[in-house]
């Protein structure tokens, strides 16, 4: 086991391997550049074998040996854990909180409305809700669980199903091509298509071509309509009878119950299983925090069966 002398020294290494330099690095650990070589070449003769070797002008940029560069990801990897632990030590008081990561549009359209439930299963907690497009790290962000759409597969997480999606059209219920809560064939190609534009970065997400196709309306224009980037706007944009929209089933859930939307009755096609699905998402090593099995354990039922309550002393 490594002493505290050996742990700064590893810290010197570390920051010397990312910044290629003892200068920059002992900028960053606010000690001189002389005693980060001092604290590598220590570790040096610990281990009894290099660490750098000098390159380039004045041999002042370093190079990692072989040997420490396929060791530097577990020893970044150890000291980001430690940076969370820590953190999560000097935490004071009996409040404790629980930053969660989704999507804009599942905030909107799922987590949001719901999340009341939790909150009063669990008042002790400071839930904090960051709605990020992007597939946030975990570590750096001290992110504790969120909720991600794809196959389930993301590096460095635990990923547990959450939902299942199809795919559907759907429309406002004052929506003028509608004839009697039903859209033929002929209301759909002249109609606007309203396209969902947050998945193009997914080749293999169905859009309105894929259903045309499916539905036996190859002959239909799928190139035209109204695009937006955002899966809560398409619905608001057939919310407010600007055309017919794509909808997936989680997002489009709580809009068909309040009869904002509606899914019209149609001459052909109906719904498009989908491969991707909605996973919770946390990193293995907090698999065991009580607050974090909380969330997860609500989630769960919130998406199989509604509000079954919270044990009140998983949220401690």
């Amino acid at each position: 086991m490594a002493t505290p002398a050996y742990l700064n020294a590893l810290r010197a290494f570390e920051a010397a391997a990312r910044h290629g330099s003892f200068t920059a690095a002992a900028v960053e650990l606010n000690v001189t550049p002389a005693a980060v070589g001092q604290q590598v070449r220590n570790l040096e003769a610990w281990l009894g074998t290099p660490l750098f070797v000098r390159v380039g002008r004045g041999a002042a940029q370093l190079e990692l040996t072989p040997n420490a560069e396929s060791a530097l990801p577990d020893i970044r990897g150890a000291f980001e854990r430690l940076a969370v632990g820590l953190s999560r030590l000097k935490e004071s008081g009996l409040r404790k909180g629980l930053n969660i990561t989704v999507s804009p549009a599942f905030a909107a359209k799922w987590l949001l409305p719901r999340l009341e439930r939790f909150q009063q299963a669990c008042p002790m907690l400071d839930v904090r809700v960051d709605t990020n497009a992007r597939s946030v790290d975990f570590t750096a962000e001290r992110v504790d669980i969120g909720v991600r759409y794809g196959n389930g597969h993301w590096s460095g997480l635990t990923a547990v199903k959450l939902l299942s999606e199809t795919l559907f059209p759907v429309c406002a219920p004052s929506y003028p091509g509608l004839q009697k809560g039903t859209l033929s064939a002929h209301a759909i190609a002249s109609g606007t298509l309203i396209h969902d534009l947050s998945m193009v970065v997914d080749p293999n997400f169905p859009d309105w071509r894929s259903w045309l196709d499916a539905a036996g309306l190859k002959s239909v224009n799928a190139g035209h309509g109204l695009g937006i980037n955002n899966s809560a706007a398409v619905l608001q944009a057939a919310i407010e009878c600007q055309g017919i929209a794509l909808a997936r089933s989680v997002m489009v859930q709580d809009d068909l119950q309040a009869g904002r939307l509606i899914r019209p009755v149609l001459e052909l096609g109906g719904d498009m299983p989908l491969a991707q699905a909605y996973y919770i998402v946390y990193r293995p090593e907090s698999a065991d925090t009580s607050h974090i099995q909380a969330f997860r354990n609500w989630l769960l039922e919130e998406a199989s069966f509604g509000a079954l309550g919270v044990d009140p002393q998983a949220c401690k």
